[in-house]
């Protein structure tokens, strides 16, 4: 059985197809930024839509604190090339067919039988920092991730770092 990742693990590192078929690796990414990793379960279902559209609507948010948003699902490229065209999403989202990287991360299911949605915030260094789960609550992933970024902000401030 895999282990959850917890806060303070290292970020397990993964290579992802987004919606428009390019590789993404998440190792990569965090050189430039900070990354906004969330889990969803399916592309086009309420709430994943509106989760989806809560993220586009904070995108600028996002750039300015320095992160990268990256959506997973275990959808297919095709899926999430549509949905991405459908909410006109600024930010990728990579297809995780079999769920393999959802395992590594141990992201648990809803009553046993939904995709669980959690959201990880992972630092430059790969360090995951904070994780916020809730199958119901959609548009309170990116309440949280706006409020754990800026608290990182601070610190970086207080440390004297950029």
């Amino acid at each position: 059985m895999t282990t959850a990742v917890r806060v303070g693990d290292v970020a397990p590192d993964f290579t992802l197809r987004s919606q428009t078929g390019e590789e993404v690796n998440l190792k990569a990414v965090l050189g430039g930024s900070e990354v906004v990793l969330y889990f969803y379960p399916k592309d086009n279902t309420p709430g994943c839509t509106t989760e989806a559209r809560a993220f586009r609507d904070s995108h600028e948010v996002f750039r300015e604190m320095g992160a990268e948003v990256l959506g997973v699902s275990s959808d297919s490229v095709d899926s999430h090339n549509d949905f991405a065209q459908r909410c006109q999403l600024p930010f990728r989202i990579l297809s995780d067919e079999g769920g393999r990287v959802r395992k590594l991360y141990g992201v648990p299911s809803s009553m046993g039988l939904f995709p669980g949605r959690v959201t990880y915030i992972i630092d430059r260094r790969g360090a995951v920092r904070h994780i916020f789960s809730s199958q119901v609550n959609p548009g309170k992933h990116v309440e949280e991730a706006v409020k754990v970024l800026r608290e990182m902000r601070e610190e970086g401030a207080g440390e004297g770092s950029v």
